[in-house]
């Protein structure tokens, strides 16, 4: 009996101070969502920023431009701060942090320092996942956002650059958000998020960014206001909004159509009517399929 209870008490002890190994399950995600301006990163994941949000996931979109050349009718301060308030309406209705840094439009350079200001961003979200557009667009600050978050995507765990931000231990999985560019080569989706569930409430978020969505921004003008329901008539406006997202999401949906059969089965994938669409950046760490899933809990 003396020798049972002495093994007994050895076994509780080792037990007790055994490590407790960490899982993907035990914490909440944290990922950091890049866009060159004031609706890139809400337009291209929103709805998968409120998936992981309800799932209690932690999620931030970054504007790396202020936006304040983005209207047709308005600039400057005026606009900047504008864009900043309709991204901050926009994240609450997501469940997300919003933050704008104070960067001309239209100026964004990769260079040392936004290198820097990345790369601390990161650190200090402590991300595991990052996602930014893909270094070839239209727009040269949408394609300088992905050249600044791919020189990040290594210095983010060397201790002695930007040392005042501890390093990552950890690299994040980087992503590119999707686009319809065909050089030098086209968008490769590599996960595919059904939004069927969360397209109305991804609405309610585009529905926040008015001086993009209702006024135009930059493109806009006189007649496009003219042609989309005024503010007093919401459900025409809704309406309105519904079907231009409906189209956009509806073709990435099809377009990728065999990406979402392979994450959701064949009968659910080919039922699902919109998407949002990642690549998988061949920086950083490089999941696993089934990584992909636990990052993906959807």
């Amino acid at each position: 009996m003396t020798w049972f209870r002495w093994l007994s008490g050895l076994a509780f002890l080792m037990f007790a101070s055994a490590p407790v190994v960490s899982t993907a399950a035990d914490e909440p995600l944290r990922i950091i969502v890049f866009g060159a301006h004031p609706d890139d990163a809400e337009f291209k994941t929103g709805g998968t920023a409120i998936k992981w949000a309800r799932q209690g996931h932690q999620v931030k979109l970054v504007s790396v431009t202020n936006g304040d050349i983005g209207h047709w009718r308005m600039a400057g301060g005026p606009l900047a701060i504008r864009r900043a308030g309709e991204c901050e309406a926009a994240a609450k209705v997501m469940g997300t942090t919003s933050q704008v840094l104070d960067i001309h439009d239209g100026e964004l350079e990769p260079t040392l320092e936004n290198r820097k200001t990345i790369t601390r961003l990161i650190r200090e979200w402590k991300a595991d996942i990052v996602i930014a557009h893909r270094p070839w667009d239209y727009h040269p600050d949408h394609r300088y956002v992905g050249v600044l978050v791919q020189d990040a995507a290594f210095m983010v765990t060397v201790p002695f650059i930007c040392p005042e931000v501890p390093p990552l231990k950890k690299n994040p999985v980087f992503l590119y958000s999707s686009d319809g560019f065909k050089k030098p080569y086209p968008f490769q989706a590599d996960v595919a998020v059904a939004l069927d569930d969360v397209f109305e409430k991804k609405l309610d978020a585009v529905h926040e960014l008015e001086s993009q969505v209702y006024e135009g921004g930059a493109s806009g003008s006189e007649e496009y206001v003219r042609n989309v329901p005024p503010a007093a008539d919401l459900p025409a406006r809704r309406a309105w909004l519904k079907q231009r997202w409906e189209r956009r999401h509806g073709d990435e949906a099809n377009k990728f159509r065999d990406v979402l059969v392979e994450w959701y089965g064949e009968e659910k994938g080919k039922g699902i009517r919109f998407a949002e669409t990642f690549e998988i950046c061949e920086y950083g760490r490089q999941p696993t399929k089934e990584e992909l899933r636990t990052l993906f809990p959807f």
